[in-house]
């Protein structure tokens, strides 16, 4: 999978689907499946490391998480998140923090909106480095939104996110993330682009699908956004498994000859 599948699967219809991962362990696992891409993303610094927001993940924390993916992650596309206010900062910091994750392991980068950066955009694509863009509720944004709302219902907003995706399209992205906006708008940005939408929070019609990893495997039975589907009630197995763990050995039940050495 790379920027040429993306597009390929586009225009045969195929939908993608990619997934969030932060870690060595997870990546390994996603190698062996069909998933087509993995997104190392800047909401580790919320499912990793307990923060509020995405603005919280810098630099050294995404190399990290970069390379301990890229390990693991076999022959996956992996993609990697920009942090905050780093292509914001012009075009030379924009040009050094790709670098770095590039560097760590990413094959492309993702940044959040259009406006205010697209030279450095425009630069990082002319230099070689996919990008991925990311419309519609645009979490390092946050603070600005007054907290997280779907983005794009009124027609003004709605226009001005279609208007922001061509204008990535034209910029060099090779696919475009809509995060939390209406169904219809994202099928209006989808058919309207000629390159890949990956949706969250963004109804059916987009050209793939994401999710944050940690989400789908309800690994945390308190979140429950609206747009997320838990595929396994992993908290509710995890505890069980823990639970067997410490009876194990409380009872002197673990570790038995078998797993000891003589």
């Amino acid at each position: 999978m790379g920027v040429r599948e993306f597009a390929r699967a586009k225009s045969e219809r195929r939908k993608l689907s990619l997934l969030t991962c932060y870690d060595y362990t997870f990546a390994r696992l996603l190698a062996g499946t069909a998933i087509d891409a993995i997104l190392v993303g800047d909401s580790a610094a919320m499912v990793m490391h307990g923060r509020a927001s995405t603005v919280h993940a810098g630099i050294e924390m995404m190399r990290w998480h970069t390379e301990a993916v890229a390990r693991g992650a076999g022959d996956k596309f992996v993609i990697a998140d920009m942090p905050f206010l780093s292509f914001r900062k012009g075009v030379t910091a924009a040009l050094d923090t790709a670098q770095t994750l590039m560097a760590a392991g990413a094959q492309a980068v993702k940044l959040e909106g259009v406006e205010g950066h697209e030279d450095a955009i425009e630069r990082l694509t002319q230099s070689g480095i996919p990008v991925m863009g990311h419309l519609g509720l645009q979490p390092q944004s946050v603070h600005a939104y007054g907290g997280y709302r779907v983005q794009g219902r009124t027609e003004e907003t709605a226009q001005d996110i279609l208007g922001q995706a061509k204008r990535l399209e034209q910029l060099g992205a090779f696919s475009v993330v809509l995060e939390c906006i209406p169904a219809a708008l994202a099928r209006e940005v989808t058919v309207a682009l000629g390159i890949p939408t990956i949706g969250i929070g963004a109804g059916a019609d987009c050209d793939g699908q994401i999710l944050v990893l940690q989400d789908m495997l309800g690994l945390n039975a308190e979140f429950q956004p609206k747009f997320v589907r838990k595929f396994l009630n992993g908290e509710c197995l995890v505890k069980q498994a823990l639970e067997s763990y410490g009876q194990a050995v409380s009872a002197g039940a673990f570790p038995s000859a078998e797993e000891s050495f003589e």
